[in-house]
C-alpha cells in the first residue's frame, strides 16, 4: 500500500472519529457489545520546529555538513494513534507520519516478515490478567531506557538526547509487566503501560523477548538474526521518587549470517549488544530532577566497542506556564574499529518550556503532563569534551551526539 494511501484513510477514520464524539467526551467513542462496555480512544500530536547551528550539521559521529541553510524548518514527530478497551482486553495501534513506511530502519527490510516499518511506532494487544500480569504481544517499546520509554510528547527537552541511541528502542515481541505491587492499590494499571506513567506506590517489572533490536542504532540487523531480551525492576513511591535499573541484550549484533560470522575477517564482529540502564525520577512540586545511566557494550557487533552515557535534568516552574530546564548529557566512546583510545562529548541543553493557554494550576505530575497539550520549546546546545574539536585523532567515535552548538525552537500541539 503507498505512503500517501495510508494517510488518506488514517485521515478519513480521524473525521469519522471526530464527528462522532461530542466536545465534552473528548476524542472517545463508547459502545456495549453484549455484556462488554467498549472504549476506542482517537490521539495524536505533532511537533514542528525551526533549528539552526553548526551542530545541525554535524550531529551524527563522522558525518559532514548537510546543508549551508543558517535555520531549517522540519517536523520531528507527527503522529496519529487509537487505543481500543474492551473489558480486559486492550489494544493500541500508533503510526508516525513523518517516518517511512517502506523502510523498516537499520538494513532491515520491512517486508522480511520480522520487522515492522518505521512509520508503526506502536501497535500490539494486551491483556490485564492483573495489575501484577499484564501481558502484551506486537510491536512495543522495549523495556529498556528510562527516558526512551516516557512519551515523546512529554519530554523535557525538545529531543531525546545522545543516550536514546543505546536503547533497544521499539521491538515485536511478548511483554510481561505488573505495577503497583507490595504497597497497596494506589494507582491504576491499564495495560498501556510502558515507563512509569503514573505515580504508583510499590514495585514493578517488564521481561521481554523479541526479535533482533533492528531498531536500534546499536544494532545491525538481519531477518531472524537472533533475539533480544530486556528486564527491568522499578520501584515508587508516589511521584517523588521513581527508581529503576534495566539489563537488555540483543543477539549478533553484527548483522552478519552464521556463514559470514565464521569468516576470520569477521572475528570479533558479531558479538552480542548488551546494555545496562539505571534511571532516578522526582518530582517535587515546582522542582522536578532526574538522572539516567546507560552502557552499551559491543556496539553494532564490534567487541569491545563500547560507549557510556549519563544524564542530569532539572527543571523549575518559575510560573505555572513558564518552566526553565537544564539538561547535561556526558559520554565516552572507546573500541571502535580503527581507534584505539577514548574519546568523550558533552551536550548541554538550556532553555525554557512555555505552555499556552494553560488552565493548569497545581504542580502535580499529572498537571505537569496536561499542560504538553500546547507548548513553545527553547533549548540551545552547547558541544564539549574533547569530541567536539575538529582535530581527526580525537573526534568523537560514539553513536550519535552535537560535536558544535546548535539550537532548536519547537511548537507542539497535543490532543
Amino acid at each position: 500500500m503507498k505512503k500517501n494511501t495510508m494517510i488518506k484513510i488514517a485521515a478519513s477514520a480521524a473525521a469519522l472519529i471526530l464527528m462522532s464524539t461530542s466536545a465534552q467526551a473528548g476524542y472517545t467513542m463508547k459502545k456495549k457489545v453484549g455484556d462488554v462496555d467498549t472504549k476506542l480512544t482517537f490521539f495524536g500530536f505533532a511537533q514542528l520546529e525551526a533549528v539552526g547551528g553548526d551542530g545541525m550539521k554535524i550531529k551524527e559521529a563522522g558525518s559532514v555538513a548537510k546543508a549551508d541553510a543558517d535555520v531549517a524548518f522540519r517536523a520531528q514527530r507527527i503522529r496519529l494513534g487509537w487505543k481500543y478497551v474492551a473489558g480486559k482486553v486492550r489494544g493500541k495501534v500508533f503510526l508516525d507520519f513523518n517516518q517511512d513506511h517502506d523502510d523498516a530502519g537499520n538494513g532491515s527490510d520491512a517486508t522480511d516478515g520480522a520487522a515492522m516499518p518505521k512509520m508503526i511506532k506502536d501497535a500490539f494487544i494486551s491483556y490485564v490478567f492483573d495489575p501484577a500480569f499484564v501481558a502484551k504481544l506486537g510491536l512495543i517499546k522495549m523495556p529498556h531506557g528510562m527516558g526512551f520509554t516516557m512519551p515523546g510528547w512529554n519530554l523535557d527537552i525538545a529531543e531525546r538526547g545522545l543516550d536514546k541511541q543505546l536503547v533497544l528502542e521499539r521491538n515485536t515481541g511478548l511483554m510481561i509487566s505488573g505495577r503497583d505491587i507490595g504497597l497497596g492499590n494506589n494507582g491504576k494499571v491499564d495495560g498501556f503501560e510502558m515507563g512509569h506513567e503514573r505515580p504508583w506506590k510499590g514495585f514493578g517489572y517488564d521481561v521481554m523477548i523479541a526479535n533482533q533490536a533492528n531498531r536500534s542504532a546499536a544494532v545491525e540487523s538481519i531477518e531472524f538474526g537472533g533475539n533480544a531480551y530486556a528486564v527491568r525492576g522499578m520501584f515508587d513511591y508516589t511521584e517523588k521518587l521513581h527508581i529503576e535499573a534495566a539489563y537488555a541484550v540483543s543477539e549478533n549484533a553484527g548483522g552478519l549470517d552464521a556463514v559470514a560470522a565464521a569468516l576470520p575477517a569477521n572475528a570479533g564482529k558479531n558479538e552480542d549488544y548488551k546494555s545496562v540502564n539505571v534511571g532516578v525520577d522526582s518530582n517535587l512540586g515546582e522542582l522536578s530532577l532526574k538522572a539516567e545511566y546507560t552502557t552499551g557494550d559491543n556496539i553494532l557487533g564490534v567487541k569491545d566497542y563500547n560507549e557510556k552515557v549519563w544524564t542530569a535534568t532539572a527543571g523549575y516552574f518559575v510560573l505555572p506556564s513558564l518552566e526553565l530546564v537544564g539538561k547535561h548529557i556526558s559520554a565516552e566512546a572507546e573500541g571502535k574499529t580503527g581507534n584505539t583510545h577514548t574519546t568523550e562529548l558533552a551536550n548541554t541543553y538550556l532553555g525554557f518550556n512555555y505552555f499556552i493557554s494553560s488552565p493548569y494550576q497545581d504542580m502535580s505530575r499529572k498537571a505537569k503532563r496536561a499542560r504538553n497539550q500546547h507548548k513553545v520549546v527553547f533549548n540551545y546546545i552547547i558541544a564539549s569534551g574533547n569530541g567536539a574539536t575538529e582535530v581527526a585523532a580525537d573526534k568523537w567515535t560514539g553513536l550519535s551526539g552535537y560535536r558544535d552548538d546548535a539550537f532548536i525552537v519547537q511548537y507542539q500541539f497535543k490532543f
